[in-house]
């Protein structure tokens, strides 16, 4: 189920991020232990990540995902390992938020993509989901939210 999609204005975020590129498939064996990677490496330099896990697409193809996977940060963090400095971009964006279980947002995506064709959007190449409530605040797959944003060229 699709929120009332909304069209904003993102300011540049400060992020860390660790950058990936899996096969899609492979996706749910490496995003929760990379997730643990990241806040590990966050705790240890005592930054606090100031928003829920996202993942900003870079390019996808439809068997590989090219992304960062990222909090926000208040306060920069270092570089260690495969965690870095990042950001999440300054752009106008489409956005809605998706309620139920990340086997769905396939599909949220499509409708979303549809609502932008039919309101004369053109969609960037890239995109993010912000991960807002999900198997680390409940159980229950239906009470789970995604943001969906996706910058637009127009």
């Amino acid at each position: 189920m699709l929120g009332t999609p909304e069209v904003v204005y993102t300011r540049t975020q400060s992020a860390a991020v660790i950058h990936l590129t899996v096969p899609r498939n492979e996706m749910v064996k490496v995003f929760g232990p990379a997730v643990g990677e990241l806040m590990t490496v966050l705790a240890a330099q005592g930054v606090k990540p100031i928003s829920a896990v996202f993942a900003h697409h870079i390019n996808m193809s439809s068997d590989i995902f090219d992304f960062e996977l990222g909090v926000e940060v208040s306060t920069p963090v270092r570089a260690i390992g495969r965690v870095k400095p990042g950001e999440l971009p300054a752009a106008r964006v489409a956005r809605t938020v998706y309620s139920g279980p990340y086997e769905g947002l396939f599909a949220a995506w499509g409708e979303f993509n549809k609502w932008m064709e039919a309101n004369g959007h053109e969609p960037a190449d890239n995109f993010w989901e912000l991960y807002s409530v999900g198997p680390q605040s409940t159980s229950d797959s239906a009470g789970w939210r995604t943001e969906l944003n996706r910058p637009l060229k127009n």
